[in-house]
């Protein structure tokens, strides 16, 4: 139980970074290698927030709207120039992106590891017989109403119908007005604030440094591919499938052999 429950917490994080990577290609046809930059952004600029004293809710939020502004210059600056380019081109325009970020992210915060504090310190809490740190409940929590959210966007609005539409067909949502310029910057930074999400509620239980995303935006790519790059319900079942299967290799095998198990 107790891999279990923890496999779930790390699962979930893989399922907002998938998430991002499907809501990217759903819409614009791009693979963007670039997706656990926004994860590292996100848990970077929330440790300086709150360093800088604001709130924690505060630096939260504020760590997110930055990803979002991050992620809409990227696609401004880089996909939409070359929305004409062939696949392969565009790939390869989103591992530059990642290492511009990474690099980036070195010059502003150096390569000393950084670290954030618990959303609600205290003693670890019993569920199900495991026993967890409140912050993995924060995980489970966060990706829980993120995963709300968005189907209430999707589904409740004209944004998220329209941004929904381009996903389906771009070329018949044109024809029906919809401007899918917009609606691909519009899944950018819907793309980054989940990566945010994820780095920030991850940043507690782990050091937060400039090259953290490069793991976990792998781990999402592996995720998003198991839901086939367009099924978002099956990204879910995989991140949560992926959380567990490394939890039960790590505590029953050794921890060496998570990461070759996500990969094979």
């Amino acid at each position: 139980m107790q891999f279990l429950v923890s496999g779930v917490s790390t699962g979930s994080i893989y399922v907002l970074i998938a998430l991002g990577l499907i809501t990217i290609y759903n819409v614009t046809g791009v693979v963007n290698m670039a997706q656990g930059e926004f994860v590292m952004l996100g848990a970077m600029a929330a440790v300086t927030l709150e360093r800088l004293g604001l709130p924690l809710g505060a630096a939260f939020a504020g760590a997110v709207a930055l990803a979002v502004l991050v992620g809409a210059l990227v696609y401004r600056l880089t996909i939409r120039p070359a929305r004409h380019a062939p696949d392969v081109t565009l790939i390869i325009i989103t591992i530059g992106t990642a290492i511009a970020l990474r690099g980036l992210a070195l010059l502003a915060w150096g390569t000393t590891p950084q670290s954030l504090p618990e959303f609600s310190p205290g003693a670890p809490v019993n569920v199900l017989g495991a026993v967890l740190s409140r912050q993995r409940l924060w995980i489970m929590g966060a990706a829980g109403i993120t995963l709300l959210l968005l189907y209430l966007f999707f589904q409740g609005t004209l944004l998220g119908k329209a941004v929904r539409a381009c996903s389906v067909n771009r070329r018949a949502a044109e024809l029906a007005g919809i401007d899918t310029a917009a609606m691909a910057l519009v899944a950018y930074g819907i793309s980054a604030a989940l990566g945010a999400v994820a780095g920030i509620v991850i940043a507690p239980l782990t050091l937060v440094s400039y090259d953290m995303g490069l793991s976990l935006g792998l781990k999402g790519f592996v995720v998003a591919i198991m839901g086939g790059l367009v099924n978002a319900p099956a990204a879910v079942v995989g991140g949560l499938l992926l959380g567990v299967l490394e939890s039960f290799a790590s505590g029953l095998v050794s921890s060496g052999v998570k990461d070759a198990l996500a990969y094979l």
